[in-house]
């Protein structure tokens, strides 16, 4: 009983800890600005198999440093159908970065990465073959917040992405 309580408060202290950690994010591409992207792409409809377009793209020359938005931990660096070469980066706020489409990444998983670390390259990989050099770029919260849910197509969803055009700096 002891040792369950003990790990019960240790997984609290860990959760509170991510919470409360600042989170400060800057455009994933390097030299991109706010003109980089049109910012009415998110929850954009109809979006391919997926219904709605949950990120950003926001492109740049093929080849293109792509940095981390956030500093976390490297949760999958690798290869999906859709997306490409991804990375997925767990950051504060228990908030899973997504980055699809590079051409390559120079990270692995379980790799610590700070704010405006380099993790891989502008491309075109998955669906995006052909089509000009992005990085789709979005914010999953683990953390439901449901006052971001709306009556959309797959609104529901809302409350576990974020608006990456709404809080990315320059």
């Amino acid at each position: 009983m002891k040792l369950l309580k003990s790990v019960f408060l240790s997984l609290l202290f860990v959760f509170f800890i991510g919470i409360l950690l600042p989170q400060s994010l800057h455009i994933p591409v390097k030299g991109a600005s706010v003109h980089d992207w049109h910012h009415n792409t998110f929850w954009y409809e109809p979006w391919g198999t997926s219904g709605v377009h949950k990120g950003i793209d926001i492109f740049g020359k093929k080849g293109t440093d792509v940095l981390s938005a956030s500093s976390g931990v490297v949760l999958f660096a690798g290869q999906v159908s859709k997306g490409g070469k991804v990375v997925a980066i767990l950051g504060p706020k228990w908030r899973i970065h997504y980055y699809a489409h590079l051409q390559s990444y120079a990270v692995h998983q379980g790799q610590w990465l700070k704010s405006g670390e380099l993790m891989g390259t502008l491309g075109d990989t998955g669906n995006a073959k052909g089509k000009p050099a992005h990085v789709h770029y979005s914010i999953l919260s683990l953390i439901p917040l449901p006052w971001l849910a709306t009556l959309e197509t797959q609104g529901w969803k809302k409350m576990f992405y974020l608006d990456p055009s709404k809080v990315l700096v320059e």
